[in-house]
């Protein structure tokens, strides 16, 4: 059974799918975007899971499809931002080297624009993102085997450092 080398966790706008495609080229191993198996097995956007089926079916897909990336994948593994909300998830985690992409809130906004393609932030975005990361960053710092501040740096720099950083 392979395992990941490096789960990455974070906001929405912590750069966990650019930093995550850059830190698994300079390892010389495959990225997975647990976001994008979603889509994948669904056939639908995740803003369309959400309207059509409900935040909670969501959860259900996101907790499968995060479980099986856990057990498959030896490579680098993004989770959506909320992935961490669900308490099984986090004990899987418990077993991986995971690295917390911390972001504040200028950078995030800045990053992901005000909601595009992102169901939880549709409403009232700036506010609702200041909500998810005050709400979230105690189970990121909870799960966080390495914690990256990503405010103000290139991508490219963090992967570097991670590749430093994570285990041999």
């Amino acid at each position: 059974m392979s395992r990941p080398v490096a789960v990455l966790v974070g906001a929405p706008g912590s750069g966990k799918t650019t930093i995550g495609e850059l830190l698994a080229e300079a390892l010389g191993v495959p990225f997975r975007d647990v976001d994008a198996d979603i889509v994948a097995s669904a056939g639908k956007p995740i803003s369309d899971i959400f309207v059509d089926d409900g935040e909670e079916h969501f959860r259900e897909l996101e907790r499968a499809a995060v479980a099986a990336a856990l057990a498959e994948h030896a490579g680098v593994v993004s989770l959506g931002g909320g992935a961490i909300l669900a308490e099984p998830t986090r004990a899987l985690l418990a077993e991986h080297t995971v690295v917390y992409l911390s972001v504040d809130l200028p950078d995030a906004v800045h990053r992901i624009g005000l909601g595009q393609g992102r169901p939880l932030l549709e409403l009232n975005p700036r506010a609702t993102l200041k909500y998810l990361l005050d709400q979230r960053r105690p189970l990121y710092e909870e799960v966080a085997t390495i914690t990256v501040k990503t405010d103000g740096r290139e991508p490219a720099d963090i992967a570097a450092e991670l590749r430093q950083a994570l285990p041999a």
